[in-house]
């Protein structure tokens, strides 16, 4: 069950370095480690572990495509491909041995502070795309068809990440009760048939998780 993180470095009270950080900091340097070595060992005739890079990004390619149609995915994919695997990474994280049991490495998705960090990433990220794709556009849009729905529109947009960043955090953190709660009544069993199914229901959370976000980026570009 997620409880308040604990401080484990200091830094001013605000960047503060706490077991969540770290796991973060490991899932980052692993993601740069494997894309560093399938870029050095990329071939005309693929081995097991470059198809397995292959058809993972032919997966996100897809789904994106499905989403956001072939262009936008190609100019967005990076960052929403980006958003997915670390998320995903960040809810298996809590699956290993002796993630949560010290207060050094702790699953980041089950701390609302990492959540809603992904919350606010994702919002200026979507600000952005919808200023680049034309600026007169995204800001005739908060008076559009009349003036007076603004602050509507304005409490619409600063919902979406916050409702985006509790979603998450509710599914990952209830997940893990459950586990825990299913433990103390049958240790044998139960807990094992859940630690099965948290394999489903963590892909299934990056997913939805990018998936409103794309619809989102959407609505930011339906204008373009």
């Amino acid at each position: 069950m997620s409880e308040q993180s604990e401080v484990i470095i200091p830094i001013f009270g605000i960047l503060d370095v706490t077991g969540e950080v770290i796991t973060m900091w490991i899932l980052i340097a692993l993601a740069a480690v494997i894309s560093l070595i399938v870029k050095l060992n990329l071939r005309e005739r693929p081995g097991v572990f470059q198809n397995m890079i292959e058809a993972g990004v032919e997966y996100l390619d897809n789904y994106f495509t499905g989403l956001l149609g072939k262009q936008k995915t190609r100019k967005y994919i990076f960052f929403l491909g980006s958003l997915f695997i670390f998320i995903l990474a960040a809810n298996y994280s809590g699956m290993f041995p002796g993630v949560g049991l010290t207060i050094f490495v702790k699953a980041p998705t089950a701390s609302l502070s990492v959540t809603l960090g992904l919350g606010i990433v994702a919002f200026l990220f979507l600000q952005i795309a919808g200023i680049r794709a034309g600026a007169k556009k995204y800001f005739k849009r908060f008076i559009s068809p009349v003036a007076f729905i603004l602050p509507l529109i304005l409490l619409d947009e600063f919902i979406k990440p916050v409702s985006l960043a509790f979603r998450l955090f509710g599914n990952v953190s209830g997940e893990e009760s459950v586990i825990e709660n299913l433990y103390e009544l049958c240790p044998i069993g139960a807990p094992v048939i859940m630690m099965a199914l948290s394999i489903l229901f963590c892909a299934l959370q990056a997913i939805v998780f990018t998936m409103l976000v794309s619809l989102y980026l959407e609505e930011e570009l339906e204008s373009e």
